[in-house]
């Protein structure tokens, strides 16, 4: 067992490698301290670890010298070959055998042999007629449709409010087998089209994740969720990611209304997609009679144009 320091963790690892001289796989090691670089030069710390070898090193055996080996002898035996001469015995020619040709019976039907007719389709009737292998009648068409897209109206009549008990109970369900750390899951109507859920608690800063990605996510699987099933809107809340973010564009689309009360025109910069959905409201509600859109760049960028209607 030897301590060794060094500047790095590899450095420290090689030269315990080669200190036990063996592999570094051959060794056990236990980290004591991680290498740091400090501040400004200052409170570096090198990297301590500690090395064990797993199994005794085996000593290095020594190279035998090379045995001569003994000459072998070769005694010459000769062996004599007696080759006797062979007989060739003429084969004798084969007999010709006489075919007679089978004549079938005479009768008074006569059996009269129809020419087989082969069909020949150009490429226009294989495509018509492999068309029409794979044609469903309209009838089962019409069937079908109204099969598989007949809709439940039951929770489009179910009020707003009775709505967000339902969604509440769902999503507290969901979270219920998770890991993370959260309060009570607060579900209530932000209007008469929204749903406001918040989300807060210890761990509710990691469903958020870097630069929101886990937030995107989350807020687009739980709208298709809602959407599609009572037909209302989501504002999705957690630990007031949704109040900074309006905040941060309202004082960017300052400069931004300046351009359009000034020109009466203006684009914003390249947005994220939450950044987009938040803007594109806030310059709705502040220009109700400008054209106020989305637009995407070569790169998939969104970004929002404001402009006269006659000039989209």
């Amino acid at each position: 067992m030897k301590k060794i320091e060094a500047d790095t963790l590899e450095q420290a690892y090689a030269q315990a490698a080669k200190e036990f001289a063996c592999s570094v796989t051959q060794l056990q090691v236990e980290i004591i301290q991680f290498p740091s670089k400090g501040i400004l030069g200052m409170f570096k710390k090198p990297a301590i670890i500690v090395a064990t070898p797993i199994a005794p090193i085996a000593p290095i055996a020594p190279i035998a010298p090379p045995v001569t080996p003994e000459p072998v002898v070769i005694k010459e035996v000769v062996i004599k070959e007696i080759i006797e001469p062979k007989v060739v015995v003429p084969q004798p020619l084969p007999t010709p055998v006489l075919v007679e040709a089978l004549v079938p019976p005479t009768s008074n039907t006569t059996t009269v042999e129809h020419p087989k007719t082969e069909i020949l389709l150009d490429d226009a009737a294989l495509d018509t007629r492999d068309e029409a292998l794979f044609m469903v009648p309209e009838e089962d068409e019409e069937d079908d449709f109204y099969d598989n897209n007949t809709m439940d109206l039951a929770y489009d009549e179910m009020p707003i409010d009775e709505c967000a008990v339902d969604v509440k109970a769902k999503i507290t369900h969901l979270f219920a087998s998770t890991c993370f750390n959260l309060n009570e899951i607060k579900v209530f109507a932000y209007d008469e089209h929204t749903l406001l859920v918040e989300i807060s608690g210890a761990d509710s800063a990691l469903m958020i994740g870097k630069e929101g990605y886990r937030y995107k996510a989350l807020s687009y699987m739980l709208f298709n969720w809602i959407n599609a099933t009572y037909g209302l809107q989501l504002r999705l809340e957690i630990a007031e990611f949704l109040k900074n973010q309006e905040e941060s564009i309202e004082r960017y689309l300052i400069g931004v209304c300046e351009t359009v009360d000034r020109d009466g025109r203006a684009q914003t910069k390249v947005l994220d997609g939450v950044l987009v959905q938040i803007a594109l409201t806030q310059l709705r509600n502040r220009y109700p009679n400008r054209y106020v859109a989305i637009r995407s760049n070569r790169e998939g960028g969104k970004f929002i144009i404001i402009n006269s209607y006659h000039e989209y």
